[in-house]
This record gives C-alpha cells, sequence and structure tokens, in this order.
C-alpha cells in the first residue's frame, strides 16, 4: 500500500505498471546444430498483455517455454523479477487434461496448488462459475468441445492465481463465441493483475486485447512496442511485411 504523504494513488499505479516483470537477454537457444533463437532480448512489464506475434517457426511457442522455464537456454539469461516457479502457468494450444470429469480435473489442480481441501468444493464452484462449465461438471473433461475444453484449461491455470499467464495461440481452431468466452477470461485475468503473455497469429485478437506487442521473426526480436503503434506504423521490415501479408523466407 503506498505511503500517501509521499506518493498517490495514481502515481504508485503508473510505478508499478512500469516495473519489470521479465527480462529476456541476449537468448541463444541451440537443438543439436540449428540455431532456433539467436540473440533474443526483451523486457516485459508488470500488468497488461502482451502479445507475441510473427510468423511460424519464429520461435514464439519456444520463447514460452523458455519463460516458463521449461527450457534452459543456451546462452543467455531469462529472469522473472520475484516470480516463483509456482506463480507461472502455461496453457497450451491443444489443452492437457486428466482422464475425469471436469470438476474432478479442478479439485485435482487445486490439491495441487496447496489449497486446503476445506476449501476446494467453494474454489471449484467459483472456477466452473467463471468458466461457464458449471452445467458440466460431471462430464467427461476429454468429452467436452475445442472450446470447452480450452475454457477448463484456462481457469485451472488460474486457480492457482498466477504471476504470470503463460498462453500459446489459446484460441487456435475455435469459433468466435469460443474465442469470444477466451478472450473474456484473459482479459479477467489481466484486469485482476496477472501478467499474460500471449502468443497469436491473429491481428484482430492482438488489436483487442494487447498493451504491446513483441514481433519475433528467425529466432530475434525485431519490434517491441506499444500494440496501437505497432499495428499502425511497424518500424521493422520484417514486421511491416507480415502485417502485409508477404511471406517472410
Amino acid at each position: 500500500m503506498p505511503d500517501a504523504t509521499v506518493i498517490s494513488l495514481e502515481e504508485w499505479a503508473v510505478e508499478q505498471a512500469f516495473k519489470v516483470c521479465a527480462q529476456v537477454d541476449n537468448i541463444i537457444y541451440k537443438a543439436g546444430s540449428q540455431t532456433l533463437l539467436d540473440g533474443l532480448s526483451f523486457c516485459l512489464r508488470n500488468g497488461g498483455i502482451t502479445a507475441l506475434m510473427g510468423p511460424n517457426g519464429a520461435g514464439k511457442t519456444l520463447t514460452l517455454r523458455l519463460l516458463a522455464r521449461l527450457l534452459i537456454p543456451s546462452q543467455g539469461h531469462v529472469k522473472e523479477c520475484g516470480i516463483s516457479s509456482k506463480e507461472i502457468a502455461f496453457v497450451f494450444q491443444k489443452p492437457v487434461l486428466l482422464r475425469r470429469s471436469v470438476e474432478a480435473n479442478l479439485h485435482h489442480a487445486l490439491k495441487l496448488y496447496g489449497v486446503p481441501k476445506s476449501e476446494r468444493s467453494i474454489e471449484t464452484s467459483k472456477l466452473l462459475e467463471l468458466s461457464d462449465l458449471a452445467h458440466l461438471s460431471a462430464r467427461s473433461a476429454r468429452r467436452l468441445s475445442g472450446g470447452e475444453q480450452q475454457r477448463l484449461a484456462m481457469v485451472r491455470a488460474l486457480a492457482a492465481k498466477p504471476k504470470l499467464l503463460l498462453l500459446d495461440e489459446p484460441t487456435a481452431s475455435l469459433d468466435p463465441q469460443a474465442t469470444a468466452s477466451i478472450e473474456k477470461l484473459i482479459e479477467q485475468a489481466a484486469q485482476n493483475g496477472t501478467k499474460v503473455v500471449l502468443v497469436t497469429h491473429d491481428p484482430g485478437q492482438a488489436k483487442r486485447l494487447a498493451s504491446d506487442v513483441v514481433f519475433i521473426s528467425n529466432g530475434s526480436a525485431c519490434e517491441h512496442t506499444e500494440a496501437a503503434k505497432f499495428f499502425d506504423n511497424p518500424k521493422s521490415i520484417e514486421a511491416s511485411a507480415y502485417l502485409a501479408g508477404r511471406l517472410l523466407i
């Protein structure tokens, strides 16, 4: 809580927003003799939604995995400031769900996150309501539609109350209604103070959600700027070509 005699609430909020959440510093990542990331560097600020964009094979998903500490870079450093591994949540493009009911998937996640047994039923009910899956609570999670599975994966990740939420194309192949439901959950997470990093190929989605865009091409960050500026006037040749629909080779 800010000291009102020293700094106003508004000034404190602005100061928090400009604090560094994560720093990706000159990352090189190799698989055998192939260099997949080559000098990747960018800085994530607290709060908001950062979109990672770029052509297929640019290194976006790999970057998420490094941020999630699922991989170790060959060179360089990835540092999340004041964030432990338990405070990072990852939602994959294709949800990985247990062979259990919707409700049991959430119960299991809450148990792993250390939520006391006496509180799990209440928390599960909140998550079912948040995801609009209460009427499907007894159904096998793997029998849900694609959009329903992704909503379940989203709220299961949010059950951890993460400081950093990493999303790998969470609405790929979903219809507009399912996409809107997922985007609503993403916005709510950001509004609740979670830093969101979203990989997307959809410029419309990035325009709707993102506060800033990191554009990755050939394993390096060509541009990192506010979303509005990125779409109105991209500075890099690669981003300009991408937004114009030209192939990047």
